[in-house]
């Protein structure tokens, strides 16, 4: 598959010298053919896909929407992603989201009250994520939630295996498969983000650098139907309705003691 060819655009004239400055830190032309435009709008920045049929822009908004919605009605520590990654009474993990994506998963999970770090490979997408945060910290309502967010753009593996800092409790994988979610967003997204990703082949070895480096559980995010990544089998399942969560336990999470 031939890499997409992205331009990045400002749309208003007073953000040129801001696009301008996107363009060189992600090595982009501003103009020419392309197949994606990386837009700087009031809003912030946003992918289009420029062909025929394409859907709307995408772009990493945690203030407002669906992020906003699940927030405020999405069932707390109650949602299968928190059972999953071990959130009960008295435990918050820390978590390492090894493939951030937009971000989704990981504001639940620091709205619930974990420290979450992300790592995104793909320069475009963590710069949209990177605007979204930046763009968060900024209302009252997300920022300290935010604030328990931090970004680190690279390959995951690569990252994991040279790990210096206090490993993390939790890693968390959702690499790229077809996800049976049929929400209009989500199957946007896909149609957005496949031809900039791709599938993830080294889904194997991005799960054997999570188990040597999280000190109690790896949990991967998978389509329902989907096989399980090759290697180490989960020691449990979660299941849903579109999506299911393979957990691979190191060891229990306890509340800490009173002191």
């Amino acid at each position: 598959m031939n890499p997409a060819r992205i331009r990045v655009e400002a749309l208003l004239p007073e953000l040129s010298p801001a696009a301008a400055g996107w363009a060189q830190r992600l090595q982009l032309p501003e103009q020419g053919a392309a197949d994606f435009a990386l837009q700087l709008g009031a809003d912030g920045l946003q992918l289009l896909d420029l062909g025929e049929q394409a859907p709307g822009p995408v772009r990493v908004d945690f203030v407002s929407g669906a992020v906003a919605h699940r927030r405020l009605f999405g069932g707390g520590s109650g949602q299968m992603i928190a059972k999953a990654v071990g959130i009960q009474s008295g435990v918050r993990p820390q978590v390492l989201d090894a493939t951030a994506g937009l971000g989704r998963d990981a504001f639940i999970l620091a709205e619930l009250g974990c420290n979450v770090t992300m790592i995104e490979r793909q320069p475009v997408i963590a710069a949209l994520l990177e605007d979204g945060l930046q763009r968060a910290l900024l209302d009252p309502a997300v920022a300290g939630i935010i604030a328990a967010m931090r970004l680190l753009g690279g390959d995951a593996i690569a990252l994991m295996q040279a790990w210096s800092a206090e490993p993390p409790q939790v890693i968390y994988l959702d690499p790229m498969f077809p996800h049976r979610d049929k929400s209009a967003l989500v199957k946007k997204e896909m149609r957005l983000f496949r031809p900039l990703v791709g599938d993830d082949d080294d889904a194997p070895a991005l799960l054997t650098a999570a188990l040597a480096l999280a000190t109690h559980r790896v949990v991967v995010k998978r389509s329902r139907k989907a096989p399980v990544i090759e290697g180490i089998a989960p020691g449990y399942v979660l299941e849903g309705k579109s999506s299911r969560f393979d957990i691979y336990p190191k060891k229990s999470l306890k509340a800490k003691a009173a002191i």
